[in-house]
């Protein structure tokens, strides 16, 4: 089992980004993909996931802000990062957990792939 997010970099306030997260040796049918997000000195909190049966869900944050998306053919999550905010920078993860119930707990995540950092600037 493999994940590997990428997308990340600097962008203005206002600006857009999507992430991506590539996965591998499973399906996304049978697992949520969660994520992630962690800032200097602050603890990893859940953005957004994304269920197998198609459950969506966001932090308050980014809320009409955000998108995530799948692409079961790609074997891809992805991540729309839009009206970005300067309290948005962070190293960006994607991880996978067998629960059939979307969550935002971290430690419920079995598989993790490495950071994408993102940047905003005001």
């Amino acid at each position: 089992v493999q994940l590997q997010a990428s997308g990340g970099g600097l962008v203005q306030a206002g600006g857009s980004l999507r992430l991506s997260c590539a996965v591998s040796g499973f399906s996304l049918d049978y697992y949520t993909i969660g994520w992630f997000r962690q800032a200097p000195g602050k603890e990893r909190e859940g953005v957004s996931c994304i269920t197998g049966g198609g459950t969506v869900r966001y932090t308050d944050s980014v809320k009409g802000r955000f998108t995530v998306s799948r692409d079961n053919a790609e074997n891809a999550v992805y991540l729309q990062m839009n009206s970005l905010k300067p309290e948005d920078t962070a190293a960006y993860y994607c991880a996978a957990t067998g629960s059939r119930v979307p969550t935002s707990f971290p430690a419920l995540y079995r598989f993790w792939g490495q950071g994408t950092l993102v940047t905003v600037s005001s």
